[in-house]
């Protein structure tokens, strides 16, 4: 789908903002004497300090990134890592640098504006604040290619919840380079080569998500809107907003592979413990591919034809291919 620029009225969006992601239920507690029986878990290794830390990819103080070089003689593939927070908040993540490092994988942990500086800024949708910053830091990256010593082509992305549905609208999205543009930064891709993402949204269009999962309260924040009820009765005055912000939208036959994993098993129509980050999304979104001809894997407790364990294990095999 081609990008859409909207001239939408905001006056009747211009509600307060949602709070973030409802954040997910704890496990319950072990039985006693259980740890005493149990195995340590085998930690991971430590986290190296950025090559080169707060790295500008715009004027916000938000837009930064931190880079952690890979040592090679050749362009090394890359992992963009986009931290989740339901767009309100969190900070950089350097999840599994130090795996993607030793098998010569380079590595962004990127921060972007908020729904909320959007808001605060008078910018509507403000969950393109966002998204668009995912795609100018991914230009940015390419831009200094030569520079880092990364192939431009080899770059996957990853996060969870928020971070993971703008990982996939990346993925899915057609390429928004603009060959014409007096900034050089805006002539490069922001097409990806995978995505690997934990818990994704993968729609933002309350009608479908309220199919999928009845006891959704998701989205509104990110279409200005402080009840869910509000945001499925004002559905149609932001429809445009939806069809260009739900990666759901943009799935077609040239896109990359991605993978998707879910703490719990779906179960499509029922009520859900953690709707937010509902493997529902993640069984809509296949069946989307598999129309499509995408690759995706999903997993879940329970699922088949499972490949990889975890989101890891995919990129560091799709980048190394």
């Amino acid at each position: 789908m081609n990008r859409i620029f909207l001239t939408l009225g905001v006056s009747s969006l211009c509600l307060p903002l949602l709070a973030a992601d409802p954040a997910v239920k704890p496990a319950a507690p072990a039985p006693a004497g259980a740890s005493a029986a149990t195995p340590a878990a085998t930690p991971r290794p430590q986290v190296p300090p950025p090559t080169i830390a707060d790295i500008a990819y715009g004027s916000h103080p938000k837009q930064v990134f931190d880079f952690y070089k890979a040592t090679s003689d050749k362009p090394t593939p890359l992992v963009l890592i986009i931290h989740g927070g339901g767009w309100t908040h969190g900070e950089k993540q350097p999840v599994g640098v130090a795996n993607y490092l030793k098998a010569g994988i380079s590595v962004i942990s990127m921060q972007y504006r908020f729904t909320t500086d959007a808001v605060a800024e008078g910018q509507w949708p403000p969950v393109e604040w966002p998204l668009h910053d995912a795609a100018r830091a991914l230009q940015t990256i390419r831009s200094r290619a030569k520079e880092w010593n990364i192939d431009k082509q080899r770059i996957g992305a990853t996060g969870g919840s928020a971070g993971a549905c703008s990982s996939l609208w990346l993925a899915f999205h057609d390429d928004m380079a603009d060959p014409k543009s007096s900034d050089p930064i805006s002539h490069e891709s922001t097409r990806l080569w995978c995505a690997a993402v934990s818990a994704p949204q993968t729609s933002l269009d309350p009608q479908q998500m309220k199919e999928w999962i009845p006891n959704i309260g998701y989205g509104g924040h990110a279409f200005g809107f402080l009840k869910f009820a509000d945001f499925l009765t004002g559905r149609e005055k932001v429809l445009p907003w939806i069809k260009e912000y739900s990666p759901y939208e943009h799935v077609s036959s040239d896109d990359p592979p991605i993978y998707m994993t879910f703490s719990a098993p779906p179960a499509l129509g029922q009520p859900q413990e953690n709707a937010t980050h509902s493997a529902n999304f993640g069984v809509k979104l296949q069946e989307r591919c598999k129309e499509k001809g995408v690759a995706c894997e999903l997993v879940y407790p329970g699922a088949t034809d499972v490949k990889h364990a975890n989101p890891e294990l995919f990129l560091l095999e799709m980048l190394k291919k």
